[in-house]
């Protein structure tokens, strides 16, 4: 997720220029990886890389609350995703879910579920996560060989349309299958760097045998 101009500041880059005994701050968004462009890198016929572009929020049923159908999404069961006309959800709790806007990480997103679900309980997210995606060119076989590497997961049953949480090197993340060939893992934000170690270091290993 892609940092803000009024993120903190250890999530920026501000240089200061004196101009005519006037300050000119001049702030840089940076990725969660620390850089200016998303990171990315391949391996045989997979591919990582990272997607600052997608918005979240949390949706959460307020006691009496109806079951929302928030842009048209009718929310998913346990251990399931779904998505469309550029939106996604997938459970994360009793009557709570995670809600995906992909390309408005730059919104005020919640603003905009808040109205689409109005007896909800909406908390944005954006910023407090990472979104990694790995993308198989040649088929599942090397896909769910390197997430069998990483996460304790039963891949007989996690097909497209399923998610989960799970631990990945002592870290909590998501896992999405959003299609047969590409997986998304989403973690906490200060867990990025970590987090990317983690899918290089097991895409580098399955790339040398």
């Amino acid at each position: 997720m892609k940092a803000k101009a009024n993120a903190c500041g250890s999530c920026r880059h501000t240089s200061s220029i004196q101009k005519e005994h006037v300050c000119v701050t001049d702030l840089n968004a940076l990725t969660a990886l620390g850089a200016a462009h998303p990171r990315s890198v391949s391996f045989a016929a997979l591919d990582i890389r990272e997607n600052p572009e997608l918005a979240l929020a949390s949706l959460s049923l307020r006691r009496g609350s109806a079951k929302p159908v928030p842009f048209g999404l009718h929310l998913p069961e346990p251990g399931h995703w779904v998505a469309g006309q550029g939106m996604a959800a997938f459970w994360v709790g009793l009557d709570q879910w995670m809600i995906e806007a992909e390309g408005r990480a730059e919104e005020n997103f919640a603003a905009h579920l808040r109205h689409a679900a109005p007896d909800c309980s909406v908390t944005e997210q954006t910023d407090g996560w990472i979104a990694f995606e790995i993308v198989s060119r040649s088929g599942t076989a090397l896909l769910e060989s390197l997430l069998s590497k990483l996460v304790n997961i039963d891949l007989a049953d996690f097909g497209p349309g399923r998610a989960t949480r799970t631990g990945l090197e002592h870290m909590s993340c998501c896992v999405i299958r959003r299609s047969e060939t590409l997986v998304a893992l989403l973690g906490a934000r200060s867990f990025a760097a970590s987090l990317w170690h983690a899918l290089d270091t097991a895409a580098r290993r399955l790339q040398e045998k």
